[in-house]
């Protein structure tokens, strides 16, 4: 019997890509659509939340609190919302879907507004904020 040593390693096989030099691609992301601004969201909910409360469907905020699952303080930003002029709630409503990254306008941002009583001052003010 005739044998024969000779060192070797056994070496990985590189993917099928590298192997046949094709380029790798990129998976790309499905692209989703645009989704409706938060604080149009919010403002639905402000004004659903006083329909709520108007039919009596609902006795107060903290069972619109304990509803919703958020804090008493919360609905209270939430429906400070209705104290905006009626033209600025409907520009809130109906603002452009938002892309990626950080929207324009907050609920944050409109919590000065919505303490300003005058609504002629309060679009005033609105022009700064959009």
């Amino acid at each position: 019997m005739l044998s024969i040593e000779k060192p070797w390693k056994l070496k990985r096989a590189e993917p099928e890509r590298k192997r046949h030099g094709e380029p790798k691609v990129p998976e790309l992301r499905p692209q989703l659509p645009p989704r409706v601004p938060r604080v149009a969201r919010l403002m639905a909910l402000a004004i659903r939340f006083d329909e709520l409360l108007r039919s009596g469907s609902v006795s107060d905020q903290a069972e619109l609190a304990e509803l919703g699952q958020v804090s008493r303080p919360r609905v209270t930003q939430i429906l400070n919302l209705l104290a905006l002029a009626p033209e600025i709630q409907e520009e809130l409503l109906f603002l452009e879907r938002a892309g990626v990254g950080r929207e324009e306008v907050t609920e944050r941002s409109l919590r000065e507004l919505a303490a300003t009583v005058n609504w002629d001052e309060q679009l005033e003010m609105w022009g700064y904020v959009k």
